[in-house]
């Protein structure tokens, strides 16, 4: 799995509280072209999700789960087709407990927690919430870990996934500013329209 190859470097956090919803919210980022998506598993029937998408769109979608706390949800995850895992942190069951062979993006803020995630062996680290510090601390990290691969999450926007992309991070993680309230049941053609506008912005960074 090769973050720098992302449909417009960017994944789609799914979390919502209709399943059917999320479903169909996934299915149709992947429409419009972003390919990427984690489905939290704080979502109801998320890994039903994750199956469902998996039968639809088949080996052309990238498709994780997301807030994964223990081996148990990991193991799950792998069974219902996710590609790729994604914890906020990494806590003492995910240290110790056996973890399918699959890529695992570990959340982490602070350099302890950076350090401690690749040694952990994770394919990049989330920044999380990476709101706090915003395009800057993940400047300040890059100095120290300048081979580390960052991917921020938390109040990602348009605006601020290009100073990601521009401070070195290798893709962005975007929730409700390119979702908003589709996988809740909301409007999938407001969807579809946020995606255009996330589109362009994003390509238009990437090709400059």
């Amino acid at each position: 799995m090769n973050l720098t190859e992302l449909p417009h470097r960017t994944l789609a956090i799914v979390r919502g509280t209709d399943r059917e919803a999320a479903l169909r919210t996934v299915l149709t980022l992947a429409e419009e072209g972003i390919t990427a998506s984690e489905v939290s598993l704080t979502t109801p029937g998320a890994l039903w999700v994750i199956e469902q998408a998996r039968r639809e769109l088949g080996s052309l979608a990238t498709l994780g789960a997301g807030t994964v706390l223990t081996a148990v949800d990991a193991a799950r995850a792998a069974d219902a087709g996710a590609n790729f895992l994604v914890t906020p942190g990494l806590g003492e069951d995910l240290r110790s407990g056996p973890l399918p062979g699959i890529p695992v993006l570990v959340g982490a803020l602070t350099p302890s927690e950076v350090i401690a995630a690749t040694e952990y062996g994770a394919l990049a680290v989330k920044l999380f919430p990476a709101s706090l510090g915003g395009p800057a601390y993940l400047k300040a990290l890059r100095d120290p870990f300048p081979a580390v691969p960052f991917v921020p999450v938390g109040g990602v926007d348009t605006e601020s996934a290009l100073r990601y992309l521009a401070a070195g991070a290798v893709a962005v993680g975007v929730g409700s500013p390119l979702v908003g309230d589709a996988a809740d049941g909301g409007s999938l053609n407001a969807l579809r329209e946020r995606v255009a506008h996330w589109r362009t912005a994003l390509t238009e960074e990437i090709a400059g």
